[in-house]
């Protein structure tokens, strides 16, 4: 660096000052460049306190200096692209920065001698000599103070790794100057566990920018990066991998990229990589563990038994009543524990460190070890989450306890999402057991599928059917049911659908004879969580069981080949309520939620919908696909009543619930749109309605060619699924009517010959149709319309019938039969309107809307619906939905509303205002209303609260 670069100033008395701990320092090369994050700090820094806050390792000190070093965020800098390790510190406009990195024991003089030193120096102030007290004096705060308020320009105080000051009085006097500088400071903060700064009130007031893990933590893109510009390039797979075994903690991933370079197979050495490998495990000893005191230590050993833990559960692992504050104490101070946005909290481990404290559980004495399982397993079960309570059960050896649970909650035992959730075999039950109670090794069984070890399952399933023959009869039928259902259950897993229907089947002739079918209730409340179903006694608890299970199981099949299986899941998710199963009912709830959006039954999709999302925070499952499909059927209901926002806002949502970095809607050239095809590929119906979505939304924003594109790669994903006839002529129609309306209507009417020759297919003849319309042929438009009145018409999707009944209207009155014209339209209307479908008719070609008006003048039963729509309106009324429970004092506005969709994302501010094509300062302003109408002081407390009211 060159030498005017640096900084030394002399202080009047005492040892000389270091210029090296006055510039920022040089991390190891190389360094990549993190724009996101650099952007960060440039918002950050336009006020008065930012704080970067993270254990060791999370890459605090090399984000600052980078920073620095690149005088902000360059315009011009892309993402990956190596960082100089010198550069200009003092750039030519803004702020001016002023580095001290902190060491232990500056306290008093000595910090404050740093202090000084750096901010005169950004000054340009010749005052010579340090504050000499341990608490400065007022006169001296009040020179400083003056000194940067009569600055040309803002100076940034950066304060590298501050939680070495441990007093309290050592850091009064940075307040002090923040106070009455005149907004010419502004700290910037790299720190690891708590500070003595007045946090709290900077927060409220909204005066602090906060970085944490969550933001630190590197991407899939930038764990690529590094690893190139370590010369260790690995394939998309390995990286995810990488990613996702770290944590994303930067210290991690240089060690593995350093690492990585000498092996033969990386790729397999990925795949092995964890916190207990010697250099990570050193590091997380030196620099982590060895910060906390015996007790933190052996809280956080004994709560690696389980991989998120609460306050009770980890008093009944440690017998520590204060187990709860030292969860909050680790997590906030320390950073060493991510909080879940849960109430009562949940905290997790980074996954490496819970490696390394899980090895360091394994060396308790055998016995010792068992104990914790066993407490886990009693916890687990008076909790009601039966999947953890079956695994500690089996690996403390509390046979019995196994075989009951097992027995009582085999519905809830089986997994429904793609990713299996792995962990170590537990110990398998003596033989003497098995012959005893043979339940035992179905317990074993349905505690090995849901880890996804399939082979061990089927072992396990094999070695109960051979005991069979030996149990009375009651007691055998049981068994052989119940071996029945792991059958489904591991068919399903195992993608053998074949399997999957035939297990079914044997399992539905257990039914007794004149069993009850499942009554669908128009609509009723979720059954709780908590709830106990009655079992072991046959009987309408047990016949609930099995049509719920099979349902559901049978659905998931049908819906993984491509199918609509709208009725099943309806029918599964009621016998789930009846039977009191919360897991089932979820999944039926979320997957009937986007059916019935397909099918235009827009008012019961909603509800089911908000039902999903609203059920009782995970109970020991994996919900995220559920919340995918509840807010893809949000988007999907949104879209139908032309409420772009909210559409785009519920995309967002469910984008990174099934995989999808970004779910937001964008330039088609980006590859987002395969993101979705890519996340999902056992979920082809998720990602064909959110290709159609996104499509749409595209074509509204003006880029029709776009959503094309994102239905063309949507619909070869549905070519080897012989069940997906219905989504892919969704998919080819609305493919076909943009390229109609980009005026390519031979290319339209290609995609449509053939398949809608016989006019078997509604959705393709009233495109058809549609096409005709447009290319003026109004004989063949009605040659083409299909009748829409008809009995069997009632089966269409809702908004297939309600566009064919606009053009019978619309073709009506080209053919000067006014009158009849009017009455179609007003039959459109009465479908419409109780689900609130508006887009048919805002979205509509012109003569639609101008049938709307003629229509007004002459009278009709929709009058403010139909004014509406003629004056243009581009967003609904109130929508239907659920009666709150509760009611505000001030209403929020459609706009906070829609904000506060997005608060439930990860998007920042900066995000949310470019989504919405808005000001920073104005989604600000919005934000700062929604905690004052819900009495809210940060994101995660508005959010609970916007739930609680059904707001969201």
């Amino acid at each position: 660096m060159p030498e005017q670069e640096r900084v030394r100033v002399e202080p009047a008395a005492g040892p000389p000052l270091l210029a090296s701990r006055l510039t920022p320092a040089v991390p190891p090369a190389p360094v990549v460049a993190r724009p996101r994050l650099l952007r960060r700090l440039d918002e950050g820094s336009a006020g008065p306190v930012t704080r970067i806050a993270a254990p060791a390792g999370w890459g605090k000190t090399t984000l600052l200096a980078s920073w620095v070093r690149l005088g902000g965020a360059p315009a011009d800098v892309e993402p990956g692209a190596v960082v100089p390790d010198s550069g200009q510190l003092t750039p030519e406009a803004g702020p001016v920065p002023a580095w001290v990195s902190v060491e232990v024991g500056d306290d008093g003089d000595r910090l404050w001698a740093y202090l000084a030193a750096a901010l005169r120096s950004a000054t340009g102030s010749t005052e010579s000599g340090p504050v000499p007290d341990r608490s400065p004096r007022p006169e001296h705060l009040e020179a400083l103070a003056a000194s940067l308020a009569a600055a040309d320009r803002p100076v940034l105080l950066i304060l590298d790794d501050l939680h070495r000051v441990t007093d309290p009085a050592a850091l009064s006097g940075l307040e002090f100057l923040l106070r009455h500088a005149e907004q010419r400071l502004r700290l910037v903060i790299g720190a690891r566990a708590g500070l003595h700064l007045p946090l709290h009130r900077l927060r409220l007031a909204g005066e602090l920018t906060e970085i944490g893990p969550d933001e630190l933590a590197f991407t899939d893109d930038e764990v690529a990066d590094l690893l190139t510009a370590h010369g260790a390039a690995l394939p998309a797979a390995a990286v995810h991998r990488l990613r996702d075994r770290t944590g994303g903690w930067p210290a991690a991933l240089r060690i593995a990229a350093l690492a990585v370079r000498g092996q033969p197979d990386p790729e397999r050495w990925v795949g092995q990589f964890g916190g207990d490998q010697p250099e990570i495990a050193g590091y997380l000893h030196e620099e982590v563990l060895s910060t906390l005191d015996p007790a933190e230590q052996d809280l956080l050993r004994r709560t690696a038994l389980v991989d998120t833990v609460c306050a009770d559960l980890a008093e009944a692992l440690t017998g520590r009543a204060d187990a709860g504050q030292a969860l909050t104490d680790l997590a906030g101070a320390g950073g060493l524990l991510h909080r879940e946005d849960t109430r009562p909290p949940w905290y997790r481990c980074e996954p490496l460190l819970a490696d390394l404290l899980r090895a360091d559980l394994a060396r308790l004495p055998a016995d010792e070890l068992r104990e914790l399982h066993a407490r886990a397993a009693d916890w687990y079960v008076g909790d009601g989450r039966p999947s953890d309570g079956l695994r500690h059960a089996l690996a403390a050896g509390r046979w019995d306890l196994a075989g009951d649970l097992f027995v009582a909650h085999w519905p809830e035992l089986t997994r429904y999402d793609r990713d299996p959730v792995p962990a170590p075999a537990p110990g398998s039950p003596p033989a003497e057991v098995v012959r005893a109670d043979p339940e035992v090794a179905l317990a074993c069984a349905a505690e090995r599928a849901y880890a996804g070890d399939l082979a061990a399952a089927t072992g396990h399933l094999r070695a109960a059917a051979g005991h069979a023959a030996g149990l009375p009869v009651p007691r055998r039928d049981r068994f052989l049911r119940l071996v029945t259902a792991l059958e489904v259950s591991v068919a399903r897993l195992a993608d053998d659908p074949a399997e999957v229907r035939a297990a079914a089947a044997r399992l539905l002739r257990t039914r007794p004879a004149g069993a009850t079918p499942t009554r669908v209730p128009d609509s009723a409340p979720s059954a709780p969580a908590n709830s106990a179903p009655t079992t072991g006694g046959g009987g309408a608890a047990d016949d609930a069981d099995l049509r719920a299970f099979t349902g559901t199981a049978l659905g998931l099949v049908e819906l993984a080949d491509g199918a609509l299986p709208t009725a099943r899941f309806v029918r599964a998710r009621a016998a789930a309520r009846e039977a009191g199963r919360p897991r089932t009912e979820l999944v039926g709830a979320s997957r009937a939620a986007l059916l019935l959006a397909v099918r235009g039954e827009l008012r019961a999709a909603e509800q089911a919908a908000r039902d999903a999302l609203g059920m009782p925070p995970c109970r020991g499952w994996s919900c995220r696909l559920d919340c995918a499909y509840a807010y893809l059927a949000l988007a999907l209901v949104a879209l139908l009543r032309d409420q772009p926002e909210e559409a785009t806002a519920n995309l967002a949502l469910a984008g990174p619930a099934l995989g999808v970095a970004d779910g937001r809607v964008g330039s088609a050239e980006t590859g987002t749109g395969d993101d979705w095809l890519a996340a999902a590929p056992g979920e082809p119906v998720a990602a064909a309605v959110a290709a159609l979505c996104r499509a749409q939304l595209h074509r509204d924003a003006g880029d029709p060619a776009a959503g094309q594109r994102l239905l063309v790669r949507a619909g070869a994903a549905l070519v080897d699924r012989p069940s997906a006839t219905e989504l892919t002529s969704l998919l080819r129609a609305a493919e076909a009517e943009l390229r109609a309306e980009r005026g390519d209507l031979d290319a339209a009417r290609d995609l449509l010959t053939g398949a809608a020759a016989d006019g078997t297919d509604p959705v393709l003849a009233v495109t058809v149709a549609k096409v005709e319309l447009l290319a003026g042929d109004t004989a063949a438009a009605g040659r083409a319309l299909p009748g829409w009145q008809s009995p069997t018409a009632t089966a269409w999707p809702l908004p297939v019938r309600l566009d064919a009944g606009l053009l019978d209207a619309v073709l009506a009155e080209q053919a000067g039969d006014g009158r009849r014209a009017g009455r179609v339209l007003e039959q459109v209307l009465d479908l419409a309107g109780p689900q609130g479908c508006r887009r048919v008719f805002t979205r509509a070609a012109p003569p639609v809307r101008d049938l709307l008006a003629a229509h007004l003048d002459a009278g009709t039963a929709h009058f403010a619906l139909v004014s509406d729509l003629v004056r243009g309106a581009s967003t609904t009324t109130a929508r239907p939905a659920a009666a709150p429970r509760g009611m505000l004092d001030e209403p929020l506005t459609e706009r906070e509303l829609t904000i506060l969709r997005y608060l439930q994302s990860i998007l920042s501010n900066v995000e949310i205002a470019s989504e919405l094509s808005l000001s920073v300062n104005t989604v600000k302003t919005h934000v700062r209303n929604i905690y004052r109408k819900l009495d809210a002081t940060r994101r995660r407390e508005a959010v609970r609260r916007a739930r609680e009211l059904r707001l969201i």
